[in-house]
């Protein structure tokens, strides 16, 4: 079991992870369907959010209580988040380019950026687990997010994962727009990178942001997966980038909708979770305590991090080495052309391309 989720409350936090996979699952149908959808969740929101985040950086700055108590402020002040939320939009906006073959869309050479794009997401997760390494080496720290998190060597396991599903991404110009104009079609991103890609991605939040991990780690990755594995073959990347800049707006507005202690008598929510990392509830809570705070007494069980992170880097270790054996079996070069040519996955994702 990677999380405590039996007891009283493991009905109601079941309940809301599948109302979050719901939730996200809906909205990326929003976006994806109609020019309109996309300008909405991908321009109007965003627009909005990010005068609302200037706005508490100024009363901040200017001493104010309603910006110094400002839940954003207060956990999710750090570079992460924001580094996440606007390079997915950028991603978003991209993909949107390129799904209706506009201005810059229709050139050839921007077609690799998808992964230029999704390459730097993984590389902001990849820093983040080896800042975390360096700093929590078998302690407990409090990030910026305000998670207490155990640093080891599953994060060192999961960098090195991280990398090596960049470089399986394969055919990095071959990217087209639908023919119903509904998504930008990958399709030598088959099941096989999704699935790599998401076990490294949950252990990536399974080690660094322990509990939030529930929703980010599991529903916001199941969203896009079930998509693209059951209606929208070829279109996963772009479920990826709606779904993670959906979730993090959402996270970045309403922090204390994931996390467990929200003040120092250690209340949360009925719903937060914590993983198996966290034996009991002996943790300090996070209210008056100062970001980058270690504590070396607080029994952790780092033994699920641990196996995550290393089947993260043992299945991207051997997608890789798959794709460099067909790339040598082929004589191809598996950037430039695809890979996985006799999936049935990449045939159907194929034939929904306005190639």
């Amino acid at each position: 079991m990677f999380f405590h989720v039996y007891g009283e409350h493991a009905l109601i936090q079941w309940g809301m992870m599948l109302l979050v996979l719901l939730g996200l699952i809906l909205l990326n149908e929003f976006s994806r369907r109609t020019k309109w959808g996309g300008l909405v969740m991908f321009g109007i929101v965003p627009a909005a959010l990010t005068i609302y985040f200037l706005s508490i950086y100024i009363g901040v700055k200017m001493g104010a209580d309603w910006a110094l108590n400002n839940p954003t402020h207060l956990y999710m002040r750090g570079w992460f988040h924001y580094a996440k939320l606007y390079a997915a939009l950028t991603g978003c906006i991209g993909f949107c380019l390129i799904k209706y073959n506009y201005g810059i869309g229709k050139q050839h050479w921007f077609r690799c950026f998808p992964f230029i794009i999704v390459a730097i997401n993984i590389l902001i997760a990849v820093a983040s687990d080896f800042e975390h390494a360096i700093d929590y080496w078998h302690v407990w720290g409090l990030s910026e997010e305000g998670v207490w998190l155990y640093g080891g060597e599953h994060h060192v396991m999961n960098g090195i994962a991280g990398i090596l599903n960049i470089l399986c991404m394969t055919a990095w110009w071959n990217v087209f727009g639908s023919k119903d104009k509904k998504d930008m079609i990958w399709a030598d991103m088959t099941w096989v990178y999704i699935i790599v890609y998401d076990i490294w991605n949950f252990a990536y939040t399974y080690n660094s942001l322990p509990t939030h991990s529930w929703y980010c780690g599991v529903a916001l990755l199941l969203a896009p997966t079930i998509a693209a594995l059951c209606w929208n073959k070829g279109g996963w990347i772009m479920n990826r980038a709606n779904t993670l800049a959906i979730w993090c707006m959402f996270a970045q507005c309403f922090p204390l909708f994931q996390e467990w202690l929200v003040n120092k008598g250690g209340e949360h929510t009925s719903w937060a979770v914590l993983p198996t990392l966290y034996i009991g509830n002996e943790l300090p809570a996070v209210g008056d305590i100062a970001v980058g705070t270690i504590l070396t007494d607080v029994p952790a069980d780092p033994t699920a991090n641990i196996w995550i992170s290393a089947l993260a880097l043992a299945t991207n270790l051997a997608a890789f080495a798959y794709i460099m054996y067909q790339a040598k079996k082929r004589h191809i070069n598996p950037y430039k052309e695809d890979v996985f040519v006799n999936q049935k996955y990449y045939k159907d994702a194929l034939a929904r391309a306005d190639v």
